[in-house]
């Protein structure tokens, strides 16, 4: 096991009704208060009056629309927002995207420079504003992680970047507010979670037996309540388990002592980049892909191991016909959630291909990932893909 630094200071309020703990949260870091939310679903399921309810001594400056795809533009415009009215707290209401959004601006507050070179360089992050955020989306963790990924259209590049003076303040996780989600949301929220938890699963570090199983407890967690939560969207049981999963997947504890790249996030985010789909299905598409690409003599044992421990398939003595199945149970998994599961069904082509491979290696490091990729080995992955 690699030396680790773990660092997980978010308070976290979860369950049902609190947000009444909302003003607690925000009034000890300051009553100016930039509101950051995505489209009018907020409104829609009363989260929007209740937080102006709660914070009504509270000077309350809005940023509305941000991205399923955060982009830098809104970004930099919530930066000048936060110097104009001397913001002193941000309040992220929604999912990931939001609350990736609200990150990098609370970064920017504090750099002179542009808030994408934030994004090409963690860096040059030091002070960042306090973010609280109330969760709307079990998908990418960032309610508890140091982690922001944005996107920039003028050069189709979508980039993570990560700062843990960027970790939020507080969360409130309250399972009711994913009952009015699309099924496609859970859906591909659940595909983010158990990526998350995959590209620290498969590693080549091999004596991490507790976040390995760590690891397989928060798959079966996804595997157990999505169809759940997909056949009955007021589940408290089902929503409270997917939440905390997400929460926990990247949080760091899955991954602490674990070195290396990770995989199929970065060549998701190329096509992100590059089409604006939803993370989670193209995380869903390429993963079965991606698992069947790198079977091998030097895989196929932690292959078995995953389908031993997370779906419990009957022994084989055929330990390729084992991983195989483990691999099939997984692509069937998201299919059987709604996932649309290739390419050519989302409006993918073979167009960007090329690009798009080159970037993943490069920017992703792919070199390094648990088996490593080659810039023809990922155009080869997104073939399968179609």
């Amino acid at each position: 096991m690699e030396n680790f630094i773990f660092n997980a200071y978010t308070k976290i309020y979860f369950g049902k009704g609190m947000i009444s703990n909302l003003p607690e949260a925000i009034k000890k870091h300051g009553k100016n208060v930039l509101l950051v939310y995505g489209g009018g679903s907020i409104r829609k399921n009363g989260i929007y009056d209740k937080t102006r309810e709660l914070l009504s001594d509270c000077n309350i400056i809005e940023l509305p629309g941000v991205e399923p795809n955060p982009k830098i533009d809104t970004v930099r415009k919530g930066v000048e927002l936060c110097r104009e009215h001397n913001v002193e707290v941000i309040l992220a209401i929604g999912g990931g995207s939001t609350i990736d959004c609200s990150k990098v601006i609370g970064a920017g507050f504090y750099y002179e420079g542009d808030a994408w070179e934030l994004v090409e360089f963690p860096d040059k992050i030091t002070e960042v504003l306090p973010v609280v955020t109330v969760l709307t989306l079990a998908a990418t963790g960032s309610e508890m992680n140091k982690n922001a990924v944005i996107s920039n259209p003028e050069i189709n590049e979508k980039l993570g970047t990560a700062s843990s003076n960027m970790i939020p303040q507080a969360s409130i996780l309250d399972p009711e507010y994913l009952y009015s989600l699309p099924a496609i949301q859970t859906a591909a929220g659940t595909a983010d979670i158990m990526s998350h938890v995959f590209e620290s699963y498969f590693k080549q570090e091999e004596d991490t037996f507790i976040q390995n199983k760590f690891a397989e407890g928060l798959l079966e967690t996804c595997i157990k309540y999505c169809p759940i939560a997909l056949k009955e969207p007021n589940n408290y049981e089902a929503r409270a388990n997917l939440m905390w999963a997400s929460t926990l997947a990247l949080n760091g504890l899955v991954g602490a002592g674990k070195a290396g790249a990770w995989t199929c996030h970065p060549m998701e985010h190329e096509l992100s980049a590059f089409y604006d789909i939803t993370h989670g299905t193209g995380l869903a598409i390429l993963t079965p892909r991606w698992m069947r690409y790198i079977l091998s003599e030097k895989t196929v044992d932690k292959f078995v191991e995953y389908g031993k421990n997370v779906w419990h398939l009957p022994e084989l003595e055929d330990k390729f016909a084992y991983a195989n199945q483990a691999i099939d149970k997984t692509e069937q998994f998201f299919r059987d959630c709604g996932i649309p599961m290739s390419f050519s069904e989302i409006g993918i082509g073979e167009e960007y291909f090329d690009i798009m491979a080159e970037k993943a290696v490069r920017i992703g490091y792919l070199a390094y990932a648990y088996v490593p990729l080659s810039k023809n080995d990922v155009i080869n992955i997104f073939k399968m893909c179609m």
